[in-house]
């Protein structure tokens, strides 16, 4: 204990004495010296995967002019804003799916499974990945044997908002697929898109938070927070900075 102890106190005490060398400011070289001797990595933590533009990446043949027309009617575009499409809600949920959200990285993926309780959280030995494959082509099934022939994306807003209504109160049904189940992720799934840092592939050009006037990723608007019914005067900032990668003719 009391060896532990004492190497403790050596990296405690050499953190200080680091902190206070970057205080006064240091030589390049003399942080190189230490940083090799720091307790950890510096920028050692996991930050997050920008998503690229270009092709999708999960979705397969109309896949995602589906997932694109959903989102459109989930959110739809109006004079101030885009909506769910223009946005990049579909391109947000192509990414994730073709990521470790799709494969279900981390978690426990073994039998028996069982039909829990919405708190206990997903039960089912189906991913994401594979749920929105069958989802997405029961829906196009469904679409095309009761509604002449269409397609969800191609059919009128009007007809897409009816079947979304259904899928919602559990009217229109979905064959081998809970159609209301299916319904709920996919609203979920394009808010999350909406309103998340441009650099998962949505919220293009950070429109979602011009809307509500949210600053984003700013390091500090303390002075700002007992402000309310103010309007922030800066515009917001993604994890990329300002310049970040979405623009609208890049999907």
């Amino acid at each position: 204990m009391k060896d532990n102890h004492s190497r403790f106190e050596i990296c405690r005490r050499e953190l200080l004495a680091g902190a206070a060398y970057f205080a006064l400011g240091v030589s390049r070289s003399s942080a190189t010296v230490i940083f090799d001797h720091l307790p950890w990595t510096p920028n050692a933590g996991d930050p997050p995967t920008a998503a690229t533009p270009g092709p999708w990446l999960f979705f397969a043949g109309d896949e995602g002019k589906t997932v694109e027309a959903l989102a459109d009617r989930i959110i739809p575009p109006d004079p101030e804003t885009p909506g769910g499409k223009e946005s990049g809600s579909a391109v947000f949920i192509d990414r994730q799916l073709a990521g470790p959200y799709g494969r279900q990285d981390g978690l426990y993926v073994r039998p028996p499974f069982l039909k829990g309780a919405k708190n206990q959280g997903h039960q089912s030995e189906k991913g994401p990945a594979q749920e929105y494959r069958e989802g997405l082509a029961a829906l196009d099934k469904a679409c095309k044997d009761q509604l002449g022939g269409k397609a969800f994306f191609e059919l009128s807003d009007a007809d897409k908002d009816r079947v979304l209504n259904g899928l919602e109160s559990g009217d229109f049904k979905l064959d081998g697929v809970d159609g209301r189940a299916f319904f709920e992720q996919v609203v979920k799934d394009v808010q999350m898109g909406f309103f998340a840092d441009p650099i998962y592939g949505g919220n293009r050009d950070m429109v979602a938070w011009k809307m509500i006037g949210y600053p984003g990723a700013r390091y500090n608007y303390l002075d700002w927070v007992s402000r309310h019914n103010e309007k922030f005067p800066l515009p917001p900032v993604s994890m990329t900075g300002r310049a970040e990668w979405t623009t609208r003719t890049q999907r």
